[in-house]
């Protein structure tokens, strides 16, 4: 790995530098008694072209340039949930090459099978500011009475972390994909019972229990949203206006991506020692680098999707 002994070309510290400039003004800064968490798919996280513009015939597309980008904005959050690791780390690594030795990750093994598209769910941490608690699992669903039952194409994967004395659990999933919304119900609403069941449990690591990642869901109050929320799951209110992909025209399309945590039919929350601020938002990557590229071309090197991010209070 020689990116690290090498100068970025103007071109990248300028891109470096917009970014930066953007992200001090949207996000809030790392204090005492906050903490900034964030979910990201980050576009076939996987291999890399190793050098610093990837040229018409390199594949992947993804090169230094666009690490470095990834990079700058995943330093902003004090732990991410990053849908879309494959079976190939070698970005992640180069990530945490660049993120710097405070930082460490937390990744799945590859779910096999065509469904699993190779990926694993990955958290990445700032040592700094999180620990690890102790807590990682698979969310695997138990047999029915008629036997067994068909598992997550993508199994969710858990893990607890420590801010100070405050102890939460993070579980990430990337939803099965597919032109019919229908074949995603199943799995929505068996995602969502699972984690009821276990947030109700007296005594099993669950005091402040919250969900992020890729649900796939089309839009606010269709079914797909309705099985998501059916068990009391909710969304920070704040996310609902953001678009979640670099595609979205307006500011109404797809609703993919979240972040939420229980609640009572009165709108009081489950969680127990973290206290939601009302700051949640997504980052826009594109005003900042590739100006002379497409949307399509950029999703390929940093991502189609936008990173979201939510502020609790310890």
């Amino acid at each position: 790995m020689g990116l690290m002994t090498t100068t970025p070309p103007p071109d990248v510290a300028e891109d470096l530098k917009s970014i930066s400039n953007a992200l001090d003004e949207q996000l809030p800064p790392p204090a005492e008694s906050n903490l900034l968490i964030g979910t990201w798919n980050i576009r076939a996280f996987s291999d890399l072209t190793e050098k610093w513009h990837a040229d018409e015939d390199d594949s992947p597309k993804r090169d230094w340039h666009a690490m470095a980008c990834i990079a700058e904005i995943v330093s902003r959050f004090d732990v991410v949930a990053v849908q879309e690791t494959r079976r190939n780390v070698t970005a992640l690594q180069y990530l945490m090459e660049l993120l710097g030795d405070q930082w460490r990750f937390i990744t799945s093994d590859v779910t096999e099978g065509d469904a699993g598209n190779g990926e694993r769910l990955t958290y990445v941490y700032n040592t700094t500011r999180v620990q690890p608690s102790g807590l990682v699992g698979e969310i695997v669903l138990p047999p029915s009475t008629e036997g067994p039952v068909e598992q997550f194409a993508r199994t969710p994967y858990t893990a607890s972390f420590l801010r100070g004395n405050v102890e939460f659990s993070l579980t990430t999933v990337h939803v099965l994909w597919g032109n019919d919304p229908e074949e995603r119900l199943p799995e929505l609403t068996n995602f969502a019972q699972w984690m009821r069941n276990w947030v109700e449990r007296e005594g099993q690591w669950n005091e402040n229990l919250l969900v992020l990642g890729d649900f796939n869901l089309d839009r606010k109050d269709d079914p797909l949203y309705e099985a998501f929320t059916s068990t009391g799951l909710q969304p920070a209110p704040e996310l609902n206006g953001v678009p979640r992909t670099i595609f979205n025209n307006d500011n109404s399309g797809h609703f993919y991506d979240q972040i939420a945590w229980f609640g009572n039919e009165d709108g009081s929350n489950l969680l127990k020692s973290l206290d939601y601020t009302g700051q949640a938002g997504h980052f826009d990557f594109l005003p900042h680098a590739f100006d002379d590229m497409t949307n399509n071309q950029i999703s390929w090197r940093i991502s189609d999707h936008y990173p979201l991010w939510t502020e609790f209070k310890i």
